[in-house]
């Protein structure tokens, strides 16, 4: 994206932050009598009409709920005004950026003229009695539409939605975004991740340097290290990491090889095939999911522009083993190119992507620019929307900790049974707690091995020569007894059965206490996605992870975890992603180049890239890469060493 239409984008995102962020303040403090300071009324008040008392008690339940985690109440009180603004700004960028892709009828571009909410109303003309003539409830609904695919973002259940702009900012919202200087931002495949980046303005990151060395909480780590990675250095390394990969599958006979940036060898290494649903690749830090989304494009290919990808030259040629997932090929799976065409945009984000963030709006981001590109990928291949199956999942989670509320983590999992399932139930909590802070480089797995093991023991031990295990309804495998089940199937089945319990614990509540029930249920739930993401091993590791000191609360955990590379978070993050690689496997990165020559870094050269991960291709780019980080980087990729058995050098 040209630099003179991202500083469109920045002023556009600063403008719209302090708008929003006014415009809540104020009903905040001027309807709902919750104040910045952190005051707040036992009970609402009696001006309130009877809706929105029930919409108090809710704002006052999802503050409490970020009170729970330690901070105070003016900070909660800070946070949710601030992920209100942002919700809704990322909400309004996304129908700008469907609209552009032709995925959404014209809803905001003309405001209440609007193509699209011409013809709403016309369906319904007594909306023209109401005060705003119906234009919420039309984009609400548009909301509830999309929200089917992108529940993230879109789920008008979440408490950052219960705030709405009133008309007058609502129309300096829309006149802000629909300036024609920024007519051709929409229709860029960046311009979600930029308005990310930017919604934390310098002057903030400036502030938090100024004010502590190191960050002093996982909000500051993150804000920090918001620096978009440039597309040619991304595609740099997918090339290199993700390309090689399936250029060696496929003994160099595939169209990847030519791509932009793979560097040419004399030598053309090699390896076993695989299913390309079989193919993982993570982004431990992933920020707006610019990795992911070129990743995308490898996988996808581009009919519209003649590139095949990895998904239709396996189909073609036939030749891929079964996948691990349905024992079956692809040609099997799909007896035509179009059948395979329809399904393929949801295979690559629920099997191939995986991306895990400490920031909450990251991951939100990220998983709506991975659906837009999907849209995208069925526009290019001619599929009607009504012919779309819904894409209801992704694999981005944000590491976070689990419920900080003791009170309702103990009244749930005194819900589990037997009670040993609640017992492993608040060991999980306990785990996560540093989760936020560290994000990818906490060693959950690892943490959690040993307290597996030991549950599955006691299960084991109460229930053998059951079929399943003790209080769970289905079978882990009919006709064997929990002496056979391994420590991970044993896991699997936990994990499904307090899933099923959050979804009855959350059925059964209603008004606030529904609200901090969803929002206990909601973070259970990214906390054990982000267990399983930690459990798998990828084929590929791409990452612009943060540099610098860890948080201060995480600091004394980081040193004893990465005793070799505790001197930067880049050097860790790379450490942590040789091992979530497979043997054999590619790990792309950009980072500060210091690594590669200062002697506090000896171990990290030693011991880690040379003796673990060797590189294969470096590229030493300088001062300037990452927009305003004054930080010299190098781009490279590694390749992880095989066990003694691998076949792969």
């Amino acid at each position: 994206m040209e630099r003179e239409i991202r500083q469109r984008l920045e002023r556009l995102t600063q403008q719209a932050r302090e708008l929003l962020e006014q415009e809540y303040r104020q009903q905040l403090e001027g309807r709902y009598d919750i104040l910045l300071d952190g005051r707040i009324p036992l009970a609402p008040g009696a001006h309130l009409s009877a809706l929105e008392r029930i919409e108090w008690s809710k704002l006052v339940a999802a503050i409490a709920h970020k009170r729970s985690r330690g901070i105070t109440s003016a900070e909660a009180v800070a946070a949710y005004l601030r992920e209100a603004a942002f919700h809704t700004l990322n909400r309004f960028v996304a129908l700008k950026v469907l609209e552009a892709r032709k995925l959404v009828q014209e809803c905001i571009s003309r405001g209440e003229d609007s193509s699209g909410f011409n013809e709403f109303t016309g369906l319904a003309p007594g909306l023209a009695r109401l005060p705003d003539k119906g234009y919420r409830l039309y984009i609400e609904s548009l909301f509830d539409e999309i929200g089917r695919g992108v529940r993230v973002l879109f789920d008008r259940r979440d408490p950052t939605s219960l705030l709405w702009p009133r008309r007058q900012a609502l129309g300096d919202l829309l006149d802000l975004l629909n300036a024609s200087e920024l007519f051709a931002a929409w229709s860029e495949d960046e311009t979600i991740g930029w308005v990310y980046q930017y919604f934390n303005g310098e002057d903030e990151r400036r502030q938090m340097r100024a004010e502590s060395q190191a960050p002093r909480n996982s909000r500051e780590l993150a804000v920090r290290n918001q620096f978009f990675t440039p597309r040619y250095v991304v595609q740099f390394l997918v090339d290199n990491s993700l390309g090689q990969t399936w250029c060696e599958m496929t003994g160099w006979q595939s169209a990847l090889a030519e791509l932009d940036y793979l560097v040419a060898t004399d030598s053309h290494p090699e390896r076993p095939a695989k299913d390309p649903r079989d193919l993982r690749v993570i982004d431990p830090a992933c920020g707006s999911g610019h990795f992911l989304l070129y990743a995308f494009d490898l996988f996808a290919g581009d009919p519209s522009r003649g590139i095949t990808g990895i998904y239709e030259e396996a189909w073609q040629s036939g030749a891929t083993p079964p996948s691990e997932l349905t024992g079956r090929t692809l040609r099997q799976d799909f007896a035509t190119l179009d059948d395979l065409r329809c399904a393929l945009p949801g295979m690559i984000l629920g099997h191939n992507l995986h991306g895990v963030d400490i920031d909450p709006r990251a991951a939100q981001i990220a998983a709506l620019a991975l659906w837009v590109r999907a849209q995208k990928a069925f526009n290019a291949f001619g599929i009607s929307a009504s012919k779309r199956p819904i894409i209801a999942r992704t694999n981005i989670v944000t590491a976070e900790p689990m419920p900080g509320d003791r009170e309702m983590i103990e009244e749930f999992a005194a819900t589990l049974s037997p009670r040993l399932t609640g017992e492993l139930f608040r060991r999980l909590v306990d785990a996560m707690r540093l989760a936020g802070e560290l994000g990818s480089l906490l060693r959950i797995e690892a943490i959690l091995a040993e307290t597996i093991t030991e549950a599955h023991a006691q299960f084991a031990g109460q229930g053998r020569g059951q079929a399943s295990l003790p209080g769970l309804e289905t079978p882990i495998q009919s006709g064997l007894d929990l002496s056979d089940v391994s420590d991970a199937a044993f896991f699997d089945s936990i994990e499904e059965h307090i899933q099923a319990t959050l979804r009855a614990y959350l059925a059964d509540a209603v008004g606030a206490r529904s609200v901090s029930r969803r929002l206990f249920a909601n973070d259970s739930e990214q906390g054990i996605a982000f267990i399983d993401l930690c459990r798998k091993r990828y084929d590929v590791a791409l990452m612009n992870p943060p540099f610098g000191a860890v948080s201060k609360p995480a600091k004394q955990a980081f040193d004893a975890a990465y005793p070799r590379t505790k001197h930067d978070l880049y050097a860790a993050f790379v450490e942590r992603g040789i091992e979530l690689l497979h043997p054999g496997g590619y790990l792309g990165a950009i980072t500060s180049r210091t690594g590669f020559f200062l002697s506090s870094f000896q171990k990290w050269r030693e011991e880690i890239l040379l003796d673990e991960a060797p590189p294969t291709v470096f590229a030493d780019l300088g001062h300037g890469v990452l927009d305003s980080a004054m930080v010299e980087v190098a781009a490279y990729c590694l390749c992880k060493r095989a066990t003694p058995e691998g076949a792969h050098p």
